[in-house]
């Protein structure tokens, strides 16, 4: 019996063509490729030099990446196993790169907890040795809120601002062009470099002495261009014809950005602005050159020399000179731990704000 076909009709590929309809890989060989894998790579340690954990997974991503693909290649086809392979490298680089932080983490939470308990985190270092135990870190987390505190109130509406006006005004004319040249140039300051600048301005320069302000202003520095490139960003993804709807309304440009423009980008805006604050909130070189270190409660931000979690971290690291199991070393760690649940919060804090402040769709 034959079959006529009709002329330009398309046919589908058949499982002999190499299509992603063909065969698949049966899932209890798929489940199975890891162990396979793991125990190649045990074989291959028990007759070569290689050695060390981070080798062994390396090693072993390896094998299963060269085993799946020649498996996909002989049973499924070039071209699914081609795509098998692209989305497997895709999530081993992912995790990869997810080691790495898992470890940090780990780490820092396994040795902080050791030094954490309430009267760490309500008292400050004065009269405790550094050789005693005791102590805590309520001065320094003072003074990082003061300090990031200080610098999101300048470094925000000014970002937003300028963001707006690129977006909305002057992004193509010779004012604008500059401007948005000088931001990416700051992007890729270091952050002592701005911590020197207002030095030399701010201490050498105009003679004043070492306060939270101080730091704050080289704060602001770094936290600016990332707050204007986020904003810009948000701002461009909000659709022209909510701009034209509410022009051909009579709505004056203010006005639109204003009740239009910003609340529907205030998510992004409010995510870029965290971004930024948890970029500074970890900084530490600009702040040993301005703010210093203290073992006090120092509430005022434009009087007196004042500690934060960075500085604290780096002294009684190096105060620990190497000893892992001394008191110094366990406030160092105990601190990053505040630190970083610190900007857990202030993250979640403005995730719950973003939820609320977003344009409600209906």
């Amino acid at each position: 019996m034959t079959t006529t076909t009709t002329p330009g009709a398309r046919q589908r590929p058949t499982k002999d063509e190499g299509g992603l309809s063909g065969r698949k890989l049966p899932k209890p060989l798929v489940w199975a490729l890891p162990f396979v894998a793991v125990l190649v790579t045990l074989g291959l340690f028990a007759v070569t030099e290689l050695q060390g954990d981070a080798g062994f997974i390396v090693v072993t991503l390896i094998v299963y990446v060269a085993l799946q693909t020649a498996l996909s290649f002989t049973m499924e086809g070039p071209r699914q196993a081609r795509d098998r392979m692209a989305t497997t490298l895709i999530y081993v680089s992912f995790l990869i790169a997810l080691v790495p932080l898992i470890l940090i983490i780990w780490y820092t939470i396994s040795r902080g907890i050791r030094a954490m308990s309430m009267d760490f985190l309500t008292h400050s270092m004065f009269g405790v040795q550094s050789s005693m135990a005791g102590g805590g870190v309520t001065h320094a987390i003072i003074g990082t809120l003061l300090v990031s505190l200080i610098a999101a109130v300048i470094a925000v509406p000014l970002g937003i601002f300028t963001a707006i006006y690129l977006v909305e005004y002057g992004g193509q004319n010779r004012f604008g062009r500059t401007v948005s040249f000088f931001v990416d140039v700051m992007t890729g300051v270091p952050s002592i470099v701005s911590g020197l600048f207002i030095y030399a301005f701010w201490l050498l320069t105009l003679g004043f002495q070492k306060t939270a302000l101080a730091g704050a202003l080289s704060l602001v520095l770094l936290m600016l261009p990332i707050v204007i490139r986020s904003t810009e960003e948000m701002l461009k993804l909000v659709p022209n014809d909510l701009r034209e709807a509410s022009y051909a309304l009579g709505v004056p440009k203010w006005r639109t950005i204003t009740k239009i423009v910003l609340p529907t980008a205030m998510s992004g805006i409010i995510t870029g602005v965290m971004l930024g604050v948890a970029r500074i909130m970890g900084e530490t070189a600009p702040l040993l050159l301005l703010v210093g270190t203290s073992i006090r409660i120092n509430g005022d931000p434009f009087v007196g020399q004042m500690e934060t979690l960075p500085t604290f971290i780096n002294k009684y690291f190096g105060l620990a000179a190497g000893d892992i199991a001394s008191a110094n070393a366990d406030r160092a760690w105990a601190a990053a731990l505040t630190l970083i649940v610190l900007i857990m919060l202030l993250n979640l804090g403005a995730r719950i704000l973003a939820r609320f402040t977003g344009v409600k769709q209906k």
